[in-house]
């Protein structure tokens, strides 16, 4: 099932880190997988308020955490480019559903890296 959300559906998640060589495709295609999961559960959830979005992107965030040791094993890591990427489409996503206030910080608050 797709997502029904034009927006993210349409959405090339992490494109800029695709783009360097110094990201592995395949850990970025599990990144690219966790970020569509967010929104199929946003979709699914339906969370009501910032703070029923944030378990959501929390949960995602941790998930983000995990591929950490996959980055390294793979020669990479992710740094600051990576991280102001990945918070960005985090940005984007709460945008797209209807969250125009969400803090960056708190959608990743829980991350590692």
């Amino acid at each position: 099932m797709g997502l029904t959300n034009e927006q993210t559906a349409e959405r090339e998640f992490l494109a800029t880190l695709y783009e360097d060589d110094y990201f592995p495709d395949h850990v970025l295609d599990k990144g690219r997988a966790i970020l569509v999961r967010l929104c199929a559960r946003i979709e699914t959830e339906q969370p009501a308020d910032l703070s029923a979005l944030y378990a959501l992107t929390h949960a995602a965030t941790e998930e983000f955490n995990a591929l950490e040791a996959e980055f390294d094993a793979a020669g990479s890591e992710i740094e600051t480019v990576a991280r102001e990427e990945i918070g960005g489409e985090f940005w984007f996503v709460a945008h797209a559903y209807g969250f125009p206030t969400a803090d960056v910080e708190e959608l990743i608050a829980p991350r590692e890296w």
